[in-house]
C-alpha cells in the first residue's frame, strides 16, 4: 500500500509539475534539427491540400493555434510519434475552434497517404506536399522528416520539435495548452 501511495503522490506531482508552464520555454534550436525557419518568425506563405481535397493556406490559419506534423509513410520515428498526437493532442483540442493541426506527408501520393492514415488510425487531417514544397519551407534540404512545428494564434512560429523525445513532445503538449488558455 506505502508502495502505491508513493507511486501515486510521484504521479500526481509529475501532472501537477508539468500542468504548470506559465510562459513559451525559450528554445535554442540545434543546427543538426535542420530548420530554416527561427522561432519568433512569422510562419512562411504555404498552401495544402488535404486527402479529402479542401484547400487550406495560412489565411485560413489566422487566428489559430497550429501544429503543422511533417510526416512520411516510411518514416519509423513518425509512426511511433503519430499515436501520441493523436490521442495526447487531437483528441483533446479537435473541437476547439482556436486550434489546428496537420499532418504534411512529404511527397506521397494521395492513396498511400490514405492508407497510411488508415494504417496508422489517426483522425488528424493529413496534407499532400508534392517535392515536398511545404517541407522544405521549414526544413532544409535533405534535413529528415519528423518535427513538429507550433504556430501562435498571431502566425508566430513559437515552438519547433524533432524526432520524437517524449520530453521534448509533453513540453510541445503544454505549449498548445498554454496558448489554447
Amino acid at each position: 500500500m506505502k508502495q502505491l501511495l508513493t507511486v501515486l503522490a510521484f504521479a500526481i506531482f509529475s501532472f501537477s509539475a508539468h500542468a504548470q508552464l506559465k510562459e513559451i520555454p525559450k528554445q535554442n534550436i540545434p543546427p543538426d534539427y535542420g530548420y530554416i525557419v527561427k522561432i519568433g518568425q512569422q510562419m512562411p506563405e504555404i498552401e495544402m491540400v488535404l486527402t479529402d481535397g479542401t484547400k487550406v493556406t495560412d489565411d485560413d490559419l489566422k487566428g489559430k493555434v497550429v501544429m503543422l506534423q511533417f510526416t512520411a509513410s516510411w518514416c519509423s520515428v513518425c509512426r511511433k510519434e503519430m499515436p501520441h498526437i493523436e490521442n495526447e493532442i487531437w483528441l483533446k483540442h479537435k473541437n476547439n475552434s482556436e486550434f489546428a493541426l496537420y499532418g504534411i506527408d512529404m511527397d506521397e501520393p494521395l492513396e498511400k497517404v490514405k492508407k497510411f492514415a488508415e494504417d496508422m488510425e489517426i483522425t488528424y487531417p493529413l496534407a499532400l506536399d508534392p517535392g515536398a514544397e511545404i517541407f522544405y519551407t521549414f526544413a532544409a534540404k535533405g534535413a529528415g522528416v519528423t518535427r513538429n512545428v507550433i504556430i501562435d494564434k498571431n502566425g508566430k512560429i513559437v515552438y519547433m520539435t524533432r524526432l520524437f523525445k517524449k520530453d521534448e513532445f509533453n513540453e510541445m503538449k503544454e505549449v498548445i495548452d498554454l496558448l489554447l488558455k
